[in-house]
């Protein structure tokens, strides 16, 4: 029995069915429907920005995050999201609330429906080169610049980037803009894959599982088998151990 194969007179009725298989598949359809609604409002209130310039007339609004500052390993990953606004994708929020099998869907439907998506990677030694900041707002750039449509409004996560384009600056954006939230899905599946496919080349340090992070498993690792180029030798956990092998 799915809802929407009958009409509000017909679950009127069930709703007078005192059977109990009857009660609980109507309380299961009425939570699907509430989740539904939560998912709605959240949708509408992180969509402000996007339907206050939309308002103002740029038609190409792009949220722009990154994924990967802090690691100790791999690149840092940015992503640039024009969603489609006629193709609302509910469940967008900040990445780190999300689940891996719900980041996985999220990403398919982003890839799906959005308008234009651009990704920026810098590399370990990129990162080392510029510093972990300058090297984050370069991923950024590179993502909105290849972006095959181009973006004329950008909603960044708390960064200033040097592109000419019309851009505000959010503090906690994945959680506030549904376009950045999109970006920082994308850019996160993106480079949890990544670290998965350095863990075949590295077998030894666990990559697959906390994707370059500072565990303990990690150090571990550092301490027994040494730094690979996948590190970033300019932060200290890493810098540290670069005299011992």
């Amino acid at each position: 029995m799915a809802n929407q194969q009958f009409t509000s007179e017909d679950w009127e009725e069930f709703k007078k069915d005192e059977r109990k298989g009857v009660m609980k598949l109507i309380a299961r359809e009425e939570k699907k429907i509430q989740e539904k609604q939560k998912l709605i409002n959240k949708h509408k209130a992180m969509s402000v920005f996007e339907a206050q310039y939309s308002n103002l007339g740029y038609q190409a609004i792009a949220g722009v995050d990154e994924v990967g500052r802090g690691p100790l390993a791999g690149p840092v990953v940015a992503s640039a999201v024009i969603l489609n606004p006629d193709v609302p994708i509910l469940g967008l929020q900040d990445s780190k609330k999300l689940s891996k099998p719900t980041l996985n869907e999220l990403y398919d439907k982003i890839h799906i429906h959005a308008i234009a998506i651009g990704t920026g990677i810098m590399t370990p030694l990129e990162i080392d080169e510029l510093n972990i900041y300058q090297a984050t707002r370069k991923a950024m750039q590179k993502a909105v610049e290849a972006l095959r449509f181009p973006a004329d409004m950008l909603l960044v996560d708390a960064m200033k980037l040097p592109v000419p384009i019309k851009q505000e600056s959010l503090i906690k954006g994945d959680a506030r803009s549904v376009s950045i939230a999109a970006a920082s899905i994308v850019a996160k599946v993106t480079r949890d894959r990544m670290m998965k496919e350095l863990a075949h080349t590295y077998p030894r340090y666990g990559f697959e599982r906390h994707v370059g992070y500072g565990t303990k498993e990690h150090l571990s690792a550092l301490d027994e088998y040494g730094v690979t180029e996948a590190h970033r030798k300019s932060f200290a956990p890493v810098r540290d151990r670069l005299g011992m092998f």
